[in-house]
């Protein structure tokens, strides 16, 4: 044990913050137990879903050019469409990132004259633009479409009867997002979702719901396409790319809303036919494949945390007990220097670039400074170890990811220890 310690010392770490991690991991292992056993059905439902799809040595091989008969593209949004049990996917390389694929999935099935609701308070930041509500080039907004918001009530439940107020003849999408953004608000669960969606179909059937389902894949097993969502939304480079895909997107859901993105990402008449795959199927199949162990560590990482910070008095959300539907942890700190040491802890502990200072910044599509840490094998991949948040109030930092479990453990006791040695924390 006193090795393992030893170890832990040539990376900075004292015996101090190393033993206070330990007692804190001792009393997780039943919970960690559970985990594993998630990824476990997970693991299974993702080989079933290859397996039904015939996935074959040919699928890894890619297109160059029109992309026309990609077997590989075409069989992988097969699987995609098995592991979400959904009539269709689309799952591309051309898809840039989450905002991408979320901006993809409103725009090509909204028109002029439609509205927007979300019945789950303020989008993500990045979102912002996309609807218009921060003015820009391109958005929702200045193609006719409305957008209305609906907030959670103080305790995090639904305000249904506001959003009963909200839904009119012309609400054509609802768009719930799963997990909790740059907010303090719980996440919500699968089956909190499926509650919210009955709802919103017994007030108007035809409307279409759309679930960003962003950090959520694979920590419960059922996805919200489970509980009713027309379309489920997120990034390969975050849970479903298992840390191995180096871009892309998905989207998958009915096969009409489907088919409206595909029109909308390449062309009317081209749709899903074009779109080469440009060799990346291999990270894409394997990525998906680890996709339930990786989001198991980088989950365990998540409740660490929490229960790291938990203990020195500091607000988490979620709480270092309550259940989990995403691998997002909240921090709040107080004060931009607790952010700040956080982060640079965070980015201390990378396998890349951990000799680099992260610093806030005025980043694309968010309306203050941003810290962001992040020594990742793919850029910006939040799947990988890292941690993130707006330099404002409350100065909450948001944790996530961690390839393998006693990575993200390294990053926690990186951020405790930095912390410690600026006088921000002190381990009791």
């Amino acid at each position: 044990m006193m090795e393992l310690c030893e170890q832990y010392k040539k990376l900075g770490i004292s015996e101090e913050v190393w033993l206070f991690g330990e007692e804190t991991l001792n009393s997780l292992k039943a919970r960690f137990a559970r985990i594993d056993e998630t990824a476990e059905y997970n693991q299974l439902k993702v080989i079933h879903a290859m397996q039904t799809a015939h996935v074959s040595e040919a699928c890894l091989l890619g297109t160059t050019g029109y992309g026309y008969n990609d077997l590989g593209r075409d069989t992988l949004e097969k699987v995609y469409a098995g592991v979400f049990r959904t009539e269709d996917a689309l799952v591309r390389p051309q898809i840039t990132c989450g905002t991408h694929a979320l901006a993809l999935a409103l725009m090509s099935n909204l028109r002029p004259g439609d509205e927007l609701l979300s019945p789950v308070g303020k989008p993500y930041d990045t979102l912002e633009e996309v609807i218009g509500i921060r003015p820009s080039r391109g958005s929702l907004s200045e193609y006719g479409v409305t957008y209305r918001q609906v907030d959670l009530c103080p305790d995090g439940r639904f305000d249904y009867d506001g959003i009963r107020s909200a839904v009119n003849e012309k609400t054509k999408l609802v768009a719930i997002q799963r997990s909790k953004g740059y907010q303090t608000r719980p996440t919500l669960s699968v089956a909190r979702i499926g509650e919210l969606i009955s709802f919103v179909k017994q007030l108007k059937p035809d409307v279409i719901v759309m679930v960003d389902n962003c950090y959520g894949e694979f920590v419960e097993t059922m996805e919200p396409s489970e509980a009713g969502a027309d379309m489920v939304v997120g990034s390969l480079i975050k849970n479903p790319g298992g840390g191995l895909a180096p871009i892309g997107g998905y989207i998958a859901g009915k096969k009409e809303c489907v088919e409206n993105a595909a029109c909308r990402l390449t062309s009317p008449g081209l749709a899903k036919e074009v779109g080469a795959s440009l060799g990346v199927l291999p990270a894409f199949y394997q990525g998906l494949f680890l996709a339930p162990t990786v989001t198991a560590s980088a989950l365990k990482g998540a409740i660490f945390a929490a229960n790291i910070y938990e203990r020195l008095g500091f607000a988490v959300v979620p709480d270092g007990s309550e259940s989990r539907h995403d691998i997002i942890q909240a921090v709040t700190f107080g004060s931009p220097e607790g952010v700040i040491a956080f982060c640079e802890g965070i980015q201390a502990a990378a396998p890349v670039d951990s000799f680099v200072t992260p610093e806030p910044w005025d980043m694309p599509g968010y309306d203050s400074k941003v810290i962001m840490a992040a020594g990742a094998f793919v850029s910006g991949s939040s799947i990988e170890l890292s941690a993130d948040g707006p330099i404002a109030p409350p100065y909450a930092v948001y944790f996530q990811g961690g390839l393998t479990f006693p990575h993200a453990k390294l990053g926690i006791l990186k951020s405790l220890q930095n912390l410690a040695d600026r006088g921000i924390c002190h381990i009791c």
